[in-house]
């Protein structure tokens, strides 16, 4: 078969590296975007809680309060759960993260990341238009819960922070949430319904039918082995499935894969996961949630998917490839059965997925310092499908001499040494 020549080859078809390929697309570049499943959006984006989080001002930083850290350590909180047999792999990038979470730096991120979240839904409707999606974003916001006055009092506080920054919503009673939520079961100190963000009932769907509209805009989306680049005469070479692709520059946005590419050419960047599950569960008769719903105090997301109520979990440290332990949602389920009238299970079994982080909650967008025509757009954290398009847009800006809508100095990987 002959080689497949292209301007610019991005490896990763989920949220980020779609969004990538349609905005280098838009502004002239023949792309051709690569992935090993030959359908679009099938690993990470596959399985959030669907929230675009235009809301979302300040990182899921490591927290500081020490009671708090102490229910981490003794693997007693329902909002993170840890692998005691591979601390000595993700220990030391914790210690980093728990760094890189002071209030000083924390504020940084935030800032830096700000223009990003604030582009977020415009970039999505502009693409949903576009690809003709309309029905994969409903506009009804979320609502977190909380079930004691101190975390509510908590909760309050940052809002208020966040107001600062043009965040909008409305804090709820018990009246207020039982109007909003009829369904929904249990005593509340209160909550805060967040309007803003978009809700995506299907994100892997949303993934591939921007694949869909690349696709149709002339893009190319082949099959191949994203470890197998390599710099070649000219630009970058990888193996697909049917020969080779070459193209005169790459992009990385291999999401918690992109280790696999970028430490084969000599690039030390503590990349590590945070891993999380989800469970598909039908909703018993009548039973109906309008809006993604967290449950603060208990750790977990309901969310009213296509098909059927998600479950969503809080974070696992483990090894991005060791074996699957459910343990949050084996402790969610009883607590979501009581919030929401719930049935039996839609999934034969739990899905996991990886999260891919650095240790300042930034993602990395940019040129590889030490190869030409490389570039690199992953480290989305819990914010992949929130900022896929917006990164895209930056990073094509970046490669295209375009003015950034945003500053990118923030995001170079320089910034790890």
């Amino acid at each position: 078969m002959a080689e497949l020549k292209a301007d610019v080859l991005v490896l990763g078809a989920g949220m980020v590296g779609v969004g990538a390929a349609l905005h280098l697309q838009k502004r002239g570049r023949d792309v051709i975007l690569l992935d090993r499943q030959e359908l679009a959006g099938e690993g990470t984006s596959f399985g959030n809680a669907g929230i675009i989080e235009s809301a979302s001002v300040f990182p899921y930083m490591f927290p500081r309060d020490a009671r708090e850290i102490l229910r981490y350590a003794l693997n007693r909180s329902p909002q993170a759960h840890y692998s005691i047999t591979d601390l000595p792999v993700f220990l030391p990038w914790l210690v980093r993260y728990f760094l890189a979470s002071s209030p000083k730096r924390a504020l940084h991120s935030a800032m830096a990341e700000l223009p990003l979240i604030r582009r977020s839904m415009i970039e999505h409707e502009e693409l949903i238009a576009e690809a003709g999606a309309g029905e994969l974003l409903r506009r009804t916001g979320w609502i977190k819960l909380y079930r004691s006055e101190a975390t509510l009092a908590k909760a309050l506080s940052e809002f208020e922070r966040a107001k600062q920054y043009g965040v909008a919503g409305a804090v709820l009673d018990d009246a207020a949430i039982k109007r909003r939520e009829p369904h929904l079961s249990g005593e509340f100190a209160g909550a805060i319904h967040f309007p803003a963000p978009g809700f995506v009932p299907d994100p892997g769907g949303l993934a591939k039918a921007y694949a869909a509209l690349f696709k149709r805009k002339g893009g190319r989306f082949v099959a191949g082995d994203a470890k197998t680049l390599e710099q070649a005469a000219g630009g970058w070479r990888v193996n697909a499935d049917h020969g080779l692709v070459s193209a005169r520059e790459a992009v990385v946005a291999l999401g918690p894969w992109s280790d696999l590419v970028f430490g084969r050419l000599g690039y030390s960047i503590p990349l590590s996961v945070k891993r999380g599950y989800h469970l598909h569960l039908a909703a018993r008769g009548n039973a109906v949630l309008n809006h993604p719903v967290l449950d603060a105090d208990q750790g977990f997301v309901l969310a009213p998917m296509n098909r059927g109520i998600r479950l969503t979990t809080g974070v696992e440290f483990a090894r991005r490839d060791a074996a699957p332990t459910p343990v949050q949602v084996q402790r969610a389920l009883p607590r979501a059965h009581a919030l929401f009238p719930l049935g039996e299970a839609v999934d034969a079994k739990p899905w996991m997925g990886a999260r891919p982080c650095l240790p300042d909650m930034l993602p990395v967008i940019g040129r590889a310092p030490r190869h030409a025509g490389l570039w690199f757009d992953f480290g989305h954290q819990h914010h992949g499908l929130t900022l896929g398009p917006a990164s895209g847009r930056l990073l094509a800006e970046m490669m295209t001499g375009e003015t950034p809508f945003a500053d990118p100095s923030p995001f170079a990987v320089e910034r790890f040494g």
